[in-house]
């Protein structure tokens, strides 16, 4: 039988190839448009645990040195094309937190 390709991600932090389920996703929901193509909203950015949420998507490794070196070189900034507000990184340093002693469990 065929074995499945295990899909593979490139985490923003390290800049390792890593398998999608070993990552966190970081995602930027679609900006809101009017009639006449004028955004209204810009979408916001968040954690996906499920890494199904629509929006553009970046990953990073469980861990706060990927995160800090992500953090450092403005790598979501780059990828996302927008200014992170400091509120997301700490929800990302909580999340990551929270999975590692999850995953240590």
């Amino acid at each position: 039988m065929k074995q499945k390709k295990i899909p593979l991600r490139k985490c923003v932090g390290c800049n390792e190839m890593k398998e999608k389920k070993a990552l966190v996703r970081v995602v930027k929901a679609p900006d809101t448009t009017n009639e006449q193509g004028e955004v209204i909203q810009r979408g916001s950015i968040s954690v996906d645990l499920t890494g199904k949420k629509a929006g553009r998507g970046a990953y990073v490794c469980p861990s706060a040195a990927c995160l800090t070196a992500a953090r450092k070189a403005r790598r979501f900034e780059k990828t996302f094309s927008c200014k992170i507000p400091d509120e997301v990184y700490e929800r990302l340093e909580q999340e990551i937190e929270q999975l590692t002693t999850v995953l240590e469990s």
